[in-house]
């Protein structure tokens, strides 16, 4: 869930997202996790996108139990989040870092933003959704499809079927319909540029995206404003409803649109282009240089546990990744994953990310 991974109902929105276990003062570590005081912070920081979010009771059994406090610090889109993390690594605003996601792994890691440390469940973790990484740097968390959201409404009224496919989306039909968030700030953002290569290919996904551009695209920094400010079909913003009926969010949206609406549809009042979907996976980290390496470890091993992991759906509508952990009904009727995703090698999305981006920026935004 890329990136991520929601919109305002719950924490926020995406694209894209445990259980309590017995936890000591200590944890199985890694590698270089010696940072912290002699005389270890009760408090523990998180830092994490906008997006981040956990039930009240949930958080406060943890902190009875583990006896550490802890404070979420929301540093934006993921994409700023993570640039951030990494500016300030020598001297971090806190000690774990959640949400960054496939899309972006790469750039935190080669930029030393975390130390290693290996949860105390890792191997509940689906084979899936590990990494092939030997030092343990990152954690996976949780797991969402970033995909093109359309308002049922909208083209109920004006008598035009959705789109279905990237294909679709360069039609005359839909010109100047969709918006998207911008591939060099934002994790969705970057997550429908990534399937967009993935789809056509090193080569073809700029004449895609000339088509696109062409077509009417609207690209806006964040998922925020894209979903809450310029979408149509979005009941969560705080601002009047935009006038774009599609936009890049996540397959998980249209559950948080029936969940906290009130009273609640029937149906979903949002729908999603199946054919249009990038698999995104977030991943938690020890900080580097963290003040509380302790208590980092810690909480750690809590966002794997099985009650997060149970919890997240309906605060974050992301999918856990925990073997065995159960997912709500409503959220699996409304928002199931694609079956067939877009999907890229993390060492492919490492080789040619930044690149793609500065190419997509010249050729979108120039």
């Amino acid at each position: 869930m890329s990136t991520t991974k929601q919109v305002t109902f719950a924490a926020t929105a995406v694209a894209v997202a445990l259980g309590l276990v017995t936890l000591s003062a200590c944890g199985s570590s890694g590698g270089d996790s010696s940072s912290g005081s002699a005389t270890e912070s009760k408090n523990v920081t998180l830092i994490s996108h906008d997006s981040w979010a956990v039930s009240k009771d949930v958080l406060a059994a943890f902190e009875k139990q583990s006896g550490y406090t802890v404070k979420v610090l929301k540093d934006g889109d993921a994409g700023q989040a993570v640039n951030k993390a990494i500016l300030t690594k020598d001297n971090p605003q806190g000690d774990v870092f959640f949400g960054v996601d496939n899309t972006l792994l790469s750039r935190a890691l080669d930029n030393g933003l975390f130390q290693s440390y290996e949860v105390k469940d890792a191997a509940a973790i689906l084979p899936a959704y590990r990494t092939d990484d030997d030092k343990h740097r990152v954690t996976p968390i949780d797991t969402g499809d970033i995909c093109v959201n359309y308002d049922k409404a909208w083209f109920s009224e004006h008598k035009l079927t959705p789109p279905e496919s990237y294909d679709d989306l360069i039609k005359p039909a839909y010109k100047d319909l969709l918006v998207t968030e911008n591939a060099s700030t934002s994790s969705p953002g970057l997550g429908f540029l990534l399937g967009s290569a993935a789809k056509y290919g090193d080569d073809g996904w700029q004449d895609y995206w000339t088509k696109l551009k062409a077509n009417g695209v609207k690209v806006v920094d964040g998922w925020e404003q894209a979903y809450n400010e310029e979408f149509s079909g979005s009941a969560g913003g705080k601002k009047a409803k935009g006038d774009r009926p599609l936009v890049v969010s996540y397959a998980s949206s249209p559950p948080a649109e029936v969940i906290f609406a009130d009273p609640k549809p029937s149906t979903a009042p949002t729908g999603v282009s199946t054919g249009t979907c990038f698999r995104q996976i977030e991943y938690a980290g020890l900080l580097s240089n963290a003040e509380n390496a302790t208590g980092g470890k810690a909480l750690l091993d809590f966002l794997v546990g099985k009650t997060f992991q149970e919890d997240m759906p309906l605060n974050m509508f992301v999918y856990p990744v925990r073997e065995g952990a159960q997912v709500p009904a409503e959220f699996t009727e409304y928002g199931p994953q694609a079956k067939d995703p877009e999907t890229m090698a993390p060492a492919k999305i490492a080789e040619h990310r930044d690149q793609w981006v500065k190419s997509w920026t010249s050729l979108v935004l120039k």
